[in-house]
């Protein structure tokens, strides 16, 4: 069943509703919110979405917002800190690859003026490139990490089937993004 489907028997304060008619798929501007994203679906390996769903307001409460310098920033004391937290997943890994991934967003901002403006600036033509890049680029991230992190912020198509009402709306905001354009 397509998330589209599953998401419509849902009531509209259901998590799940809100993230699809809100949030899935969206393009995403400021590179704290894509970071955010990018550890929801790190922190989602190997588990349900609906567990991050629920976890979401402590995941941002333990990672400062996810103000990406803050979290390069980060220390062992912090990462003693995230290991302790009964409100975020525990996995020294996923928070390992977070710190990491921080301290390189803070370089790809040095470079190329933000991580958006990074995102944007990649040639890449579908999902397996993607992939490779991300590999080469970032920690933690594979094929369904990678892949699900530029769907729902909006590089890759295939977030809402066509007969959505949050497919046109979304092509109203970024329309080259459901053509394969950028």
């Amino acid at each position: 069943m397509h998330y589209c489907d599953y998401t419509a028997t849902l009531p509209p304060d259901n998590p799940h509703r809100r993230y699809h008619d809100h949030e899935y798929g969206y393009p995403i501007a400021e590179d704290d919110r894509l970071f955010e994203r990018l550890v929801f679906e790190i922190n989602q390996a190997g588990l349900s979405w609906t567990t991050i769903l629920n976890k979401a307001d402590n995941l941002r409460r333990a990672y400062d917002h996810f103000a990406i310098e803050r979290v390069a920033a980060y220390g062992e004391a912090d990462v003693a800190r995230l290991l302790a937290d009964a409100g975020i997943i525990r996995n020294r890994r996923k928070i390992e690859a977070t710190i990491h991934n921080a301290r390189v967003i803070c370089g790809l901002q040095a470079a190329h003026g933000s991580f958006r403006a990074w995102l944007d600036a990649q040639e890449c033509p579908d999902k397996a490139a993607w992939v490779k890049l991300f590999k080469k680029t970032f920690n933690f991230t594979g094929g369904e990490i990678t892949g699900e992190f530029l769907m729902s912020c909006g590089y890759l198509a295939g977030a809402h089937r066509r007969d959505c009402p949050v497919y046109g709306k979304i092509l109203a905001v970024r329309p080259r993004w459901l053509t394969g354009g950028r």
